[in-house]
């Protein structure tokens, strides 16, 4: 964090800071050209992002009594977008309270941002990628104390803390592990295992030797809308309101089910696949909702992983653009360490063949309801996907970019059947295998 003027802590000691200068002073305006601002307020934490049309020059420190964080943008003027930033705080941030934006002097904006609480804010800036030009993010993050009572409800937060400190791989392990993980928790039964026939038509799942558990994946999020329709509809928010469904349903048969993500926020794949791990997941569904360059494309897919290559040319460009979110949302690859032996490639070869079957088992519950754009599990380099003792899958609802299902999409009984049909396939996988206690 970089040292205070002697200035600044005089301006701090008052409890004030200086916005602007003078009303005469003219600013040079020299630097970058903010063209768009957003704010993402979540529990998790709040993204402030400011986009230019060149590289931002930025400085930042944090002050006390009342807490805020000042940025200054150097080299740069403020303008009419800039100074609409403000607007855009919501009341139900549970950071900040406001934005002020000034021009500090002739070369430098200064935006101060009123919090509501002490946060660890991480900045930095995005170079172009996908829509997006220069970016500077300001992602503000609760403190440790916070992060841990946080922590017994959810695990997310401090998965998100380290993998920003490179801490966990980009298939969920961590940096740590040398050694392979535990096999893959979900087998299929013995000759003495009671096959669902045996079972009671209570239409509950059958009892098993423990109670399962479920990961609902809703891909995308905040900064990273995902592929939007003709009329403008986001696939972010049409796969969340479906978890959201998914899960009720899942909830409803008994089992434990979770979700990488039930608020407007990236989360970065390999946290997603981290946070199956930690609450010890049996399956991993994500779900979204395809595009493609021809808006006649349609139909439901379901995917699974094949970490060599991908099955189809269209399993190749979906497992693209969906492994391109976290370039999108932001995310540093460093590469991966500790994952490349022998016993891990075994795991992982018998989780893949879990998934298959998991997938035909959904798949086959999708084709009662849309047309399906392939008749078999196809497969592809999936990032998400990449868990390696957790059968998963990737749900592609139906295609977003064709004007015909992006109105199914729109649809709450098209999203209800969908719900439905996806937990309904996940209970049929569960009711023919064996949960191994962990």
């Amino acid at each position: 964090m970089p040292t205070l003027s002697r200035r600044s802590l005089l301006l701090a000691s008052t409890g004030t800071l200086l916005i602007t200068l003078t009303p005469r002073v003219r600013a040079a305006k020299i630097g970058a050209d903010i063209v768009s601002t957003r704010i993402w307020p979540a529990n998790a934490y709040t993204r402030m992002t400011l986009e230019s049309t060149t590289p931002i020059q930025f400085k930042y420190f944090q002050l006390k009594n009342p807490d805020r964080l000042v940025i200054d943008i150097q080299g740069s003027a403020t303008n009419q977008v800039l100074q609409e930033l403000g607007k855009k705080v919501l009341p139900r941030d549970p950071y900040i309270t406001s934005v002020r934006i000034g021009q500090f002097n002739p070369e430098t904006i200064r935006i101060v941002m009123d919090l509501k609480t002490t946060v660890n804010p991480q900045v930095f800036s995005l170079a172009p990628v996908a829509n997006f030009k220069n970016r500077l993010v300001v992602d503000l993050y609760p403190t440790k104390s916070v992060a841990i009572e946080q922590e017994k409800n959810d695990p997310l937060m401090a998965l998100l803390q380290d993998y920003s400190h490179g801490k966990i791989n980009s298939d969920g392990t961590s940096q740590a592990q040398a050694t392979a993980p535990t096999p893959p928790v979900v087998n299929r039964p013995d000759n003495k295992t009671p096959t669902p026939s045996q079972n009671p038509p209570s239409g509950k799942p059958p009892k098993l030797n423990r109670q399962p558990v479920i990961m609902i994946d809703p891909g995308h999020g905040g900064e990273d809308p995902g592929a939007t329709g003709p009329s403008g509809l986001h696939e972010k928010n049409v796969v969340l309101a479906i978890g959201r469904l998914v899960k009720k349903v899942l909830d409803g048969y008994g089992y434990k089910t979770y979700m990488t993500r039930n608020e407007d926020i990236f989360i970065p794949l390999g946290v997603r696949v981290a946070k199956a791990r930690s609450l010890k997941a049996d399956v991993f569904v994500s779900i979204h909702a395809d595009a493609f360059t021809n808006p006649s494309a349609k139909g439901t897919g379901v995917y699974a992983l094949n970490p060599k290559g991908a099955t189809s040319a269209a399993a190749k460009y979906l497992a693209k653009t969906q492994n391109a979110a976290d370039a999108i949302g932001g995310v540093i690859y460093s590469g991966d360490k500790n994952v490349n032996n022998t016993l891990f490639d075994l795991t992982q070869t018998a989780t893949i063949k879990d998934s298959l079957k998991l997938g035909k088992d959904v798949l086959n519950r999708l084709g009662k309801i849309n047309t399906l754009h392939k008749g078999s599990v196809d497969q592809a380099n999936f990032a998400v996907l990449k868990a390696p003792d957790i059968p998963s899958i990737l749900v592609e609802t139906a295609f977003i970019s064709n004007p015909g299902e992006e109105r199914l999409l729109s649809s709450n009984d098209f999203r209800l059947k969908m719900a439905n049909s996806i937990a309904s396939g996940i209970k049929d996988y569960l009711s023919t295998a064996v949960l191994a206690r962990r």
